[in-house]
C-alpha cells in the first residue's frame, strides 16, 4: 500500500475522491496538522518523567539559538 499526501486545489477532485473511496478503491484518513502535532506531544509526555517548567523551557531555548546564530 502506498501513502500520499495530495493538496486538494478543486473542490470537484474531492467528490472524485470520495467516490473512489465508495467503490473501496482508495481509503481517505484525516489528519491535520494540529492533531499530528498533538499526537508527538502526547507520546513525549508519556515518557517524561516530569514536567519542565516555562523558566527551562525558555532557557533550553536560548541555548538551542545561541548556538544556531554563533555559527
Amino acid at each position: 500500500m502506498n501513502t500520499l499526501r495530495i493538496d486538494i486545489l478543486n473542490p470537484k477532485a474531492t467528490r472524485l475522491l470520495k467516490d473512489l473511496e465508495d467503490l473501496k478503491l482508495i481509503a481517505i484518513k484525516k489528519n491535520s496538522s494540529k492533531n499530528g502535532f498533538a499526537g508527538i506531544l502526547k507520546r513525549l509526555r508519556a515518557k517524561a518523567k516530569s514536567v519542565p517548567t516555562s523558566e527551562e523551557i525558555a532557557r533550553e531555548v536560548e541555548i538551542v539559538r545561541a548556538r544556531r546564530y554563533a555559527k
